[in-house]
Parts: structure tokens; sequence; C-alpha cells
């Protein structure tokens, strides 16, 4: 069952704290099944009871997963970030569109907001202070009122996936079923099982994930939902009015769901927002600064029902305490001055979103990005197809990152392109998918 490997300890904290070593140290790997309770009970002289606690811990921990009478197994994904680890190394000279991030010459100075923020703060903060800036309080509920988010109370995190996390950790428990967007976000799909909960993948297409798909994770038993409304990373998928409304029925029935919405790319989109917040009794929607105005400022607003903001404001609390008010003061600036314009925005990172989609499309390949900044791209072979395109000067990202059960892309983000990049990557693209159709090496 283990192979040569050995548990010891006598207390369920030293048990526990053996086995966590050892699948750290990979002298236990994923997928390895644990002893019976009574089997190791009796072969460490110890009481079953202490080895049932020493489970309990890992399995709050995220080591371990427990399936009734099928025992327990060391975690598929440890608490860790496996799928971050799923990147290429980009030689010199290749263009790299596989990270995901903004172009720089679309993201607003900070120099004028971080002077702002600085001046305001000549009265220092002290402890015991309010966690949110009222002006910021009243921009951001003015925004969100605007876009028809239900009211409720404001919390702030240092991002999406910090407030999603903390979301989670607000209602479930280790071992709770989550439906994610599959494929999805990598950071959410490493954090799910990070927290000891256990992802049940929901198919996407261009309108957001699929009803049907919906339906039949709730009918698994799914204690949470999470939704990308727009500019869905890695699809580029954005939820439809209709789609919505079809959710938004499906989760009627199940109040008890808890759902999140995840507006990341707030500021960089003109397609209009429908979320699913509000229809069941637990729900929070993300808003993040990050890709509009600069992943290094960390601020997320979070909104929903009284219950959860209080929860995640409590226990921000004790830990973190609250975001800086020096960020909170450069964002109102920000926003005050219209550092940036959506709509200028949205048409920037469209316009080369549009012309590869075209580009492609031309030379037969099909493509999905709806909105934000990344198109995914089916291929037969994932790591064929981003070796091909490293040896023709393009960096991808393998899709192996974003998916779950989902069949094999590549993800390309179109930050980093100029109009006269279009046509040679289409090229490249096609190429690769040409070869790796007539099953011939790149």
């Amino acid at each position: 069952m283990l192979g040569e490997y050995r548990i010891t300890g006598s207390r369920a904290s030293t048990i526990a704290a053996d086995i966590e070593g050892a699948v750290g140290s990979g002298a236990l790997h994923p997928g390895a099944a644990l002893p019976p309770l009574r089997e190791l009970a009796a072969e460490l002289d110890v009481n079953p009871n202490t080895v049932a606690a020493a489970y309990r811990l890992l399995r709050d921990r995220g080591v371990i997963e427990t399936a009734g009478r099928r025992g327990s197994r060391v975690r598929s994904r440890p608490a860790t970030a496996p799928r971050d680890e799923i990147r290429i190394d980009v030689p010199p000279g290749v263009r790299d569109l596989s990270t995901g991030n903004p172009d720089p010459a679309l993201l607003p100075s900070l120099t004028a907001a971080l002077a702002a923020a600085a001046h305001h703060a000549q009265v220092p903060v002290l402890y015991g202070g309010p966690p949110v800036d009222a002006e910021l309080l009243r921009l951001a509920r003015a925004g969100l009122d605007a876009d028809g988010v239900p009211d409720g109370p404001i919390g702030l995190t240092s991002g999406s996936l910090d407030a999603i996390e903390r979301v989670l950790a607000a209602h479930l428990r280790p071992g709770d079923a989550v439906a994610v967007e599959d494929p999805g976000w990598s950071g959410l799909l490493d954090l799910v099982p990070a927290m000891g909960l256990r992802a049940v993948p929901v198919a996407v297409d261009d309108d957001g994930p699929l009803a049907a798909e919906v339906a039949r994770a709730l009918r698994a038993g799914v204690r949470a939902l999470i939704v990308t409304d727009r500019g869905q990373n890695p699809t580029g998928a954005a939820l439809s009015a209709s789609r919505a409304a079809e959710l938004r029925a499906l989760l009627a029935a199940h109040r008890h769901v808890l759902v999140i919405d995840d507006d990341h790319v707030h500021g960089l989109v003109d397609l209009p927002l429908h979320c699913l917040s509000g229809v069941t009794d637990h729900w929070a929607l993300v808003r993040s600064t990050a890709k509009a105005y600069g992943p290094d400022l960390r601020l997320a607003l979070c909104t929903g029902d009284a219950v959860t903001l209080d929860r995640v404001g409590g226990r921000h609390r004790l830990g973190a305490g609250w975001v800086s008010q020096l960020l909170q003061r450069a964002v109102v600036h920000l926003w005050q001055a219209g550092a940036v314009d959506p709509a200028a925005t949205a048409r920037a990172y469209g316009e080369r979103r549009e012309a590869l989609l075209r580009a492609l499309g031309d030379r037969g390949v099909l493509a999905r990005g709806r909105s934000g900044m990344n198109l995914w791209v089916p291929v037969p072979d994932e790591t064929g197809a981003v070796a091909g395109l490293l040896q023709r000067g393009w960096a991808v990202a393998p899709g192996a990152r974003f998916r779950v059960r989902s069949a094999p892309g590549v993800r390309i983000t179109v930050s980093p392109l100029a109009a006269a990049d279009i046509e040679p990557l289409a090229d490249a693209v096609a190429a690769v998918l040409r070869l790796a159709a007539t099953g011939r090496s790149n």
C-alpha cells in the first residue's frame, strides 16, 4: 500500500506530521492509499481514535482525501500550486504570449495616484480605524449599482483569489464540492484542492457555464458555484443575459448553494455585466483592480450578503487586518481622475483579439475569445503545439494549466501583439496544426 515507507508516531499530531512530511518529501506520492484506521492503529500500538484524529487533521489541511469505504488517499493535488508549475521557459528572441498579463502600455501611471495617497496620509492611519475608505466605498457602491449588482456590504481583499478563498472558507469545510469552470482559471483550480475542497468541473462555451452542466453539478450536491462573469480565463467567455437567466432559474431551487461571481476584468471590457448574485442565500461578487489598473495594486472589492461579508471581514481583521489605506486612496485617485477609459481599453484588446480570431478563421483554425485578453485554441496535442510554436518564435500557455476534464488546447494572450504580429502568428498556429493533423513532427 505504501511501498517501503512506514508511518511513525504515537499521537495524532505526530502521526499527521509524519505523513505530511512524507508527502512533502515525495516518499508518499499523490494517490497513495493510506492504511485503514484499525490496521495502522495496531501497527503503531495506539487507539484507533488517535489515527482517526490524525487523518482528520490531514484532511482539514488538504493533504489527504477520504472516500468512505474506499479509504483515505494522498490527494492527487496536494496543497501547493502545481498548475502554476506547468509553464515553459521562453528562449531569447521568442515572443511571450503565455503570461496572461495586461499590456503595460494600457495601464495608467501610478505616480500621481501614489503621490495623492501619500498627501492624504499626512495624518497616519492607526489601528482601529474603518477598514474601507469612505470615498472608495462610495465610488465602489455607485459602480456596483450601475451594473445592477444587489445591495450589500463591501469589503476589501488583496486580489480576487484572496477574496474567493475567504468567501469559500466562510461557508465550506474540507471535503465539500465546488463547481468550477472547465477550462478555468489555473489559480482557482489550484486553490480549491489546496483548501481540501473537491472540484466538480463544469463545461463552458462563449456564453459561460453550460446550464445542463451546472444542473448536473447541483444534483451531485455541490456546495458552491464559481462563475467568471466576463473575460473568462482562458477562453474569453462572458455570461450572456439568456445564460444568466437559465442559471438563476436553476439556482433558485438550490438556495443553500454559495454563488461567487468573479468580475476580475472590470474596467477593460465593454460587455454588460450579467451576474448571478442575490439568487441564493449566500453570495459574493468580486471585482479586482489588477487587470485595468495594475497587478501590483493588490486590491479587490467584494460585496455579498451580510452574513458572508461579516465572516470574511471578521477573519480578515484577525489576519491581515485591512488593505492598506495608501492603496485605497491611490485607487480612489485613479477612479476620480478617470485614469482608465474602459471603452478605449476594451477597444484596444478587442481589436487585437478579433483580428487574431479572423486571421485564424481564414486559415481554418477554430478559436474562442469573446472578451478579455486571451484566446483559447483547441489542439490535438498540447506538447506538440507548444513546442512547434516555440520553434516558430511564439510562446503560448499549455492548456493543461487550465483544464480538469476538457479537451486539450493552448491559451494565447493578445496583450503583447501589434497589428503586424497577427498574420505571422496565425500562419504559425495554422502550420503547427496542419503538421499535427498529418502526424508529422514539428
